[in-house]
């Protein structure tokens, strides 16, 4: 049984109302539901997609829509409570550690004086890849010169470390652009799980980057007047406008319908605005070219994905991050602990009833992971982290 069905009883959506969204028989989707049989006519893809967006409107939550078609087991017959569960194996052990500090007595133990993981002070402690340096150089072009871009990845892939590098670059290099940056805190999608970010929020963030001595009108159509007005006056000053939304796969769809429109304005063939979007997985489903709720947006908004860093680049990202805190790798962790740190991170799931590749090698979990092994390595007295000790985490 998918976990898509305890999914649909929690946003109080009948099988039904699911079917009916696909265009799709009853029994049909009983059968995708209990027992995890895709139907061979249609593209699997195609229709993942489609239940993600069904469920992201019926107000599931970003996790629930992320492993919708994981495998669970069914509660036992004679029993209300759920069936036992199975022994854990190597396949099943999770992936990602919670947040690890590296302690007092491994830091005395491999000579370092500071976290090599610790948050990033400068951009010279970033590393960068050649996907990173693209998208790097994408949100940079577009806050110089205009543009409508979303930035996807997981957490812990590096999404608010480019963002932050990005106000900084801009900074030092003394360009003309006011970035609006919309306070996200406690935003979600629906007003029912939390405060929506609304256009009205928006305006009233890029009015205070703007004119901070103005006073906002009280109408919406005035605010939005006044804004432009505001905008169109401070590009005649030199300026260029970027709006960066974090968070935004919290956006309402409405939200992000309402973007476009702010992407819009412009003085003469000028747009005074470029927008960037910063969010996780989430935020492509939103943007589906299936959703033809904001077929708009996404025919104008650029998308592109932070991915994992690659199993042969480990070594480059790991001797760079101790290389900043002034110690040899080799002499924290030799190429099996290494190896062993790939394959921890990097696992075959059964994902829609087919064996996919999930990698989490991203810097956030990778940091995690050899912090544990070293905190592992220094209460078993060894000198560097191996294999064993990794796979003992």
């Amino acid at each position: 049984m998918l976990k898509l069905k305890h999914i649909l009883q929690e946003v109080g959506q009948a099988q039904a109302a699911l079917a009916a969204s696909l265009s799709l028989s009853g029994a049909t989707v009983a059968q995708l539901v209990n027992h995890g049989l895709w139907p061979r006519s249609l593209d699997g893809d195609e229709l993942r997609g489609r239940i993600r967006s069904f469920l992201t409107e019926s107000g599931a939550n970003d996790a629930d829509v992320a492993n919708a078609f994981d495998d669970v087991d069914p509660p036992c017959a004679n029993t209300a409570g759920p069936a036992l569960k199975k022994e854990p194996s190597g396949e099943d052990e999770p992936m990602l550690l919670p947040k690890q500090a590296l302690q007092i007595t491994t830091r005395k133990a491999f000579g370092l004086f500071r976290d090599p993981f610790d948050e990033l002070s400068s951009s010279q402690d970033m590393w960068v890849s050649p996907d990173i340096r693209y998208v790097r150089e994408l949100m940079y072009q577009t806050a110089r010169n205009g543009g409508f871009l979303a930035v996807e990845g997981e957490s812990g892939a590096g999404k608010s470390t480019l963002r932050r590098d990005l106000v900084n670059r801009i900074a030092d290099s003394n360009e003309p652009v006011i970035f609006m940056e919309p306070y996200v805190l406690a935003s979600e999608d629906n007003d029912l799980r939390g405060k929506s970010l609304k256009s009205t929020h928006i305006a009233e963030a890029m009015m205070a980057a703007v004119a901070p001595l103005t006073k906002p009108k009280n109408s919406p159509e005035a605010r939005f007047a006044q804004l432009h007005k505001a905008l169109k006056e401070s590009h005649a000053a030199g300026y260029r406008h970027c709006l960066v939304i974090e968070e935004a796969h919290c956006l309402p769809v409405a939200t992000l319908k309402h973007l476009k429109r702010i992407q819009e304005l412009e003085v003469g063939f000028t747009k005074l605005v470029s927008i960037i979007m910063i969010g996780q997985p989430e935020l492509g489903v939103k943007l589906s070219e299936r959703n033809g709720d904001v077929r708009e947006v996404v025919q104008r908004c650029e998308r592109v994905t932070l991915s994992p860093v690659e199993d042969s680049r480990l070594m480059e990202f790991l001797k760079f991050r101790f290389d900043r805190v002034g110690k040899a790798l080799d002499e924290v962790i030799d190429e099996g602990g290494i190896q062993a740190i790939a394959t921890r991170l990097s696992q075959a799931q059964q994902r829609g009833g087919r064996e996919v590749r999930i990698s989490q090698l991203y810097p956030l979990a990778i940091g995690n992971l050899v912090v544990a092994a070293m905190n592992l390595a220094t209460e078993l007295g060894v000198p560097v982290v191996t294999a064993d000790v990794v796979k003992g985490v």
